[in-house]
């Protein structure tokens, strides 16, 4: 007999299922483990541990699809996808669909009561939705499909959609429900491959061909031209065959690198288009600027293919709370096609409810030129995008060129008034060494900068004279490091009257050069605003 399922009791299972636990609050008639890790993740015979549960009276009625489900949860552990094919070959009348008994016998018996189509639509379901539970990416969010849903084009009859990396077909049947449509379709991994072909067999779509394989490595279908190509494909993959593939013919944009698995993708679904074509690639937000992929970018956008770029609310993919995209191309169909094309269309609803509205709103959508795409690092990224175009340029020239001009005037306020003195040198005569006044208790070193530490000297007088240009190249290191600590350096000998006149001006003078750098810095945002505005025609000088 095969393994049962897991310990750990899924959420369609049903209540009082055995523990370690149960064994040790004295139910020595447990079953024991039939595989699994013994301490972690145990697989126990469903039927021993049904039978156990009636023995204790605690199990309950459960549907014959539930009991179906743990049957291949028990027999396929994560293989899952095999079980679903297998399944799939015996509803579809294969002599040999490769099920254990205790599968096929629950598969028989739920036949009798549901028809086959139906059989395998709840099952895929269920696999969906364990795979989101589980945060895998070895299915489509249903998500990230009704976003292709609601992004593709509408079909006519006839057309061909073709999907490179097709899984079990969730992407693939779902963009191309009508029938009259072609699909074809291709995955490398081969029960993937087998259950989407005999579902589609089972769904009586006979316009769908998918066939096993690795795309970029052996593609099955190197003469398909389709109308839409639609992909999900394999993130953060390195190993996609690019030594072997260095001279492919795809790769009319550009070679991808290593690291750039998912440009190789997207250039062979665009090959894969005939004129008029158009993809809809799922993509990490991380390709849109990666410096590996700028080149590539660049041509997409220097010759007018990639039509829109679509950054998806987080908590689209289910794997992870991060947004990806949706990048929308289309083969122009001559040349002067493409050149009428200069504009990228860019939309930012990651600020939506992943299942919200996927119609953005104007302030989320922005028709960028290929001229400003056309930078040192062609980001595709749409929000960086958007900020630009739907900041109030005017307003904000305004309210920080009012702040500048107030800012000016307080500053002026802030210079203390000074008089002549007795000359330079004036002061020289009479010092005392910081060192001397820190033996003498005088200064203390609390922070970054020496405090008073007595009623006899001034903090800021202290802090002023410190500063000082002579007193500067004291406290510097031979490596050209200023600490303001300045144990070699010397203050001139003043009563605390006259330490605390200097020390107000000292203050006053810090306070200067404070607003002094925050005005440059306010300088800075204000050239910047100006300069942007001017660029996008947001600003205009005034007409003589």
């Amino acid at each position: 007999m095969r393994p049962g399922r897991s310990l750990k009791r899924p959420a369609d299972s049903p209540e009082g299922c055995t523990s370690r636990g149960d064994r040790r609050r004295g139910h020595p008639s447990v079953t024991e483990p039939r595989a699994g890790g013994a301490v972690n993740s145990p697989l126990y015979a469903l039927a021993e541990v049904q039978e156990w549960l009636d023995r204790q009276r605690k199990g309950q009625e459960v549907s014959l699809g539930v009991e179906l489900w743990q049957a291949m949860r028990a027999a396929f552990g994560e293989q899952m996808v095999t079980g679903l094919a297998g399944v799939a070959a015996m509803l579809a009348g294969e002599r040999e669909p490769g099920l254990p008994d205790e599968v096929a016998t629950r598969l028989r018996r739920l036949a009798r009561t549901e028809a086959p189509v139906d059989l395998v639509k709840g099952l895929t379901e269920r696999f969906m939705d364990f795979a989101r539970r589980a945060g895998s990416d070895q299915v489509t969010p249903e998500r990230v499909v009704r976003a292709v849903r609601h992004f593709a084009p509408d079909l006519p009859a006839g057309a061909t959609v073709f999907d490179p990396a097709c899984g079990i077909g969730v992407l693939l049947l779902s963009v191309a429900a009508e029938t009259g449509v072609r699909c074809h379709g291709q995955e490398a991994d081969a029960d993937s491959a087998r259950f989407a072909r005999l579902r589609a067999g089972l769904l009586g779509r006979s316009d769908v061909r998918i066939v096993a394989g690795d795309s970029l490595r052996a593609d099955e279908w190197p003469d398909l031209r389709a109308d839409l190509v639609v992909c999900d494909p394999p993130a953060g993959v390195t190993e996609w065959g690019r030594e072997e593939l260095l001279l492919d013919s795809r790769w009319e944009l550009g070679t991808p690198s290593k690291a750039e698995g998912e440009l190789a993708w997207l250039q062979h679904a665009y090959a894969h288009t005939g004129r008029g074509g158009q993809v809809l690639m799922v993509m990490p937000a991380s390709v849109a600027y990666r410096k590996a992929g700028r080149r590539i970018r660049a041509e997409l956008v220097r010759r007018g293919i990639v039509r829109q770029v679509v950054a998806l609310p987080p908590g689209t993919a289910t794997s992870h709370a991060l947004p990806v995209h949706l990048w929308c191309l289309r083969r122009p169909e001559d040349t002067e096609t493409a050149e009428a094309n200069r504009t990228v269309r860019m939309v930012d609803p990651t600020g939506n409810s992943p299942d919200g509205s996927l119609e953005p709103r104007p302030d989320q959508v922005a028709d960028v030129p290929l001229i400003e795409l056309l930078d040192d690092t062609v980001d595709l990224t749409p929000g960086s995008h958007l900020r630009a175009r739907h900041r109030d340029y005017p307003g904000e020239y305004a309210a920080l060129r009012g702040e500048l001009e107030d800012r000016i005037r307080r500053l002026a306020a802030l210079l203390p008034p000074l008089a002549a003195g007795g000359g330079p040198g004036s002061l020289d005569k009479a010092t005392t060494s910081v060192a001397d006044l820190a033996r003498a208790g005088l200064v203390a070193y609390e922070g970054p900068e020496p405090v008073s530490a007595s009623e006899q000297l001034d903090t800021d007088y202290l802090r002023g004279f410190l500063r000082s240009s002579v007193n500067a190249r004291r406290s510097t290191s031979t490596s050209g490091t200023y600490r303001l600590d300045g144990r070699g350096s010397r203050i001139p000998r003043m009563g605390i009257d006259d330490q605390r006149r200097y020390g107000s001006a000292f203050r006053a003078l810090a306070a200067f050069e404070e607003g002094m750098r925050e005005a440059g810095e306010l300088s800075r945002q204000l050239a910047e605003v100006a300069r942007d505005g001017l660029a996008t025609g947001a600003l205009a000088p005034p007409e003589e």
